[in-house]
């Protein structure tokens, strides 16, 4: 942090612009390699939050997501014969026992468990009609790991909980109780096999969608046995032109899949990082079974399909947020500020209460200016008008009651996720042509139900016409107490930067006089006027940080 600041935030304020500018890409892998050997010697939830890194191409440099890509599915592995231990225990049987053969190399190692290629015993293959599998099984000893990250977790949410800034945004300590929750959950096997069995119902019959069938007589809370769908991971571009698969063709139908779970089904896939999502390639129908010349033609034809993994870590929407984020959705495809601002309050993240006609005017801004523009355009952005757009609305934003409402870490997670997968795929992909037809759709979804909403409108003004006497008198005897309030938040704002502006030319005019009744001092009395010197530097410090944050 020290050396991000020193960077980032001094060295450009006193015109050394250049020098940050030209070592940032070395500054960057260095820290990525630091944290690399942090989260593999750790374990744990850090390989999670190096995982969560690497997948935002969007967003963060490929110094650090080519550095952390390797998290995603090259964990070092933990020992055949400890793995052996644990299974043989959990299974109350010989792993020769309880399966034909078992690879002893891992196919994967996670950051809770370890994956091993195996045949079920012809006993098993008979009842499941299956016959290649992957045992996963859970690292020895991860259940304290977890324990011990969580507890440091729950620690660092009491310290933020007592820090105003972020206690006004989120409640801290409910927040990692959440994260807690569901990192209990990712270590519960069968809470992860009933999640792959809900996962594939939602998507039965769905030709773009694939889920592993789950062995139950092979699961236990430790260890999970499933069909073996090993393919092309999502992210291989290499691999999907050998196969005849463009990747630019992938992005759109993953980030639909991803769109289906978040605003219609409620339930999804928290977890969408590339080592958790196959291209699964699909045999050509047959000129045989080809359908007759007057059929209709399958809405799905892809010779390809989306096999998902790794269902330890799920989120639910409840029905309430889910229609916010549909009018969010539809607020954004069609670069609506104001229907933005209005399903901001219904989702939750932003208060009833808050006053947002300045807000609206920063979202009907942000959409003309970069509405529809894809992750490629926007990087070719000059840096100084992100800049100043940050500047001129930033303290409006601020001064909302903005909160991270329950349950929303998760949509947040898989969201982010999915944006860096579409754009590793596709570094041309543009999220808005994925989004506009998919809210079309729910916006005639909508209007399908426009009787109720009519209805609810209806309501809505009959309440407001019964309220009005009662607000309009309240309002007359205010005007004659004259405890009317009137408020304008952008002068308020210019007259809080002016406020900042004195106190900084104070703190500069002091570190002056300092510094030079110390120098002046020094010939005679040298130890006051190095005491004078040294305490120059604090109304220094003032006079170049204060007010960064609020800028």
């Amino acid at each position: 942090m020290a050396v991000t600041w020193w960077y980032e935030l001094f060295l450009p304020r006193i015109g050394l612009q250049r020098v940050a500018d030209r070592t940032r890409s070395k500054r960057m892998r260095r820290f990525a390699q630091r944290f690399h050997g942090l989260a593999v010697d750790l374990g744990g939830l850090m390989i999670k939050v190096g995982q969560f890194m690497s997948s935002r191409l969007d967003v963060l440099p490929p110094e650090i997501t080519a550095e952390l890509e390797g998290l995603q599915d090259e964990v070092p592995p933990v020992s055949f014969s400890a793995i052996r231990e644990l299974a043989e225990a959990e299974l109350g049987v010989p792993l020769g026992q309880a399966f034909a053969q078992v690879d002893e190399t891992p196919v994967a190692a996670a950051s809770l468990g370890q994956a091993h290629r195996a045949r079920l015993s012809p006993i098993d293959a008979a009842d499941t009609g299956l016959d290649g599998v992957v045992i996963k099984v859970q690292r020895p000893g991860i259940g304290a790991i977890v324990d011990v990250d969580l507890a440091a977790l729950r620690k660092v949410g009491g310290w933020l909980s007592r820090v105003r800034l972020v206690s006004d945004r989120v409640d801290m300590p409910a927040l990692v109780e959440e994260f807690a929750t569901t990192s209990l959950e990712e270590i519960d096997y069968l809470h992860e096999a009933a999640n792959a069995e809900r996962f594939a119902e939602q998507f039965a019959g769905d030709p773009r969608v694939a889920v592993p069938e789950v062995v139950w007589e092979r699961t236990t809370r430790r260890v999970l046995t499933l069909q073996d769908v090993t393919a092309i991971k999502i992210t291989d571009t290499d691999a999907l032109d050998a196969a005849g698969i463009d990747p630019a063709q992938v992005a759109p139908v993953f980030a639909s899949v991803m769109f289906d779970q978040l605003f219609t089904n409620g339930f999804f896939h928290a977890d969408p990082h590339p080592g958790n999502i196959f291209v699964t390639p699909v045999a050509p129908v047959t000129a045989a079974a080809s359908p007759a010349p007057d059929a209709p033609v399958a809405p799905d034809t892809r010779p390809w399909k989306l096999t998902f993994i790794d269902f330890g870590m799920m989120g639910e929407v409840p029905s309430s947020t889910r229609s916010g984020l549909r009018k969010l959705l539809i607020a954004a495809a069609s670069r609506d500020g104001r229907g933005l601002v209005d399903a901001m309050r219904d989702v939750g993240v932003l208060l009833p209460t808050a006053e947002t006609t300045e807000l609206e005017k920063a979202m009907t801004h942000l959409f003309a200016r970069f509405g529809g523009m894809g992750f490629a355009e926007l990087r070719e952005v000059d840096p100084r008008e992100f800049r100043d757009f940050a500047v001129q609305f930033g303290d409006v934003v601020r001064s909302l009651p903005f909160q991270l409402p329950e349950n929303f870490l998760l949509i947040i997670r898989a969201m982010s996720l999915t944006s860096g997968v579409c754009s590793a795929l596709d570094p041309e992909f543009n999220l808005w042509d994925s989004v506009e037809p998919y809210a079309a759709q729910l916006l005639r979804d909508e209007r399908g139900n426009v009787v109720q909403d009519l209805a609810k409108q209806a309501v809505e003004i009959a309440g407001i016409a019964l309220r009005l006497p009662k607000r309009v008198d309240a309002l007359l005897d205010r005007i004659d107490d004259g405890t009317v309030e009137v408020r304008s938040p952008r002068l308020e704002q210019r007259v809080a930067s002016l406020d900042r502006t004195a106190r900084r030319v104070v703190s500069a005019i002091l570190f002056g006089a300092l510094l030079i009744s110390g120098a002046v001092l020094h010939a005679g009395e040298p130890v006051f006027g190095t005491v004078l010197m040294a305490l120059s530097v604090l109304p220094l410090l003032h006079a170049l940080f204060a007010g960064r944050r609020r800028r």
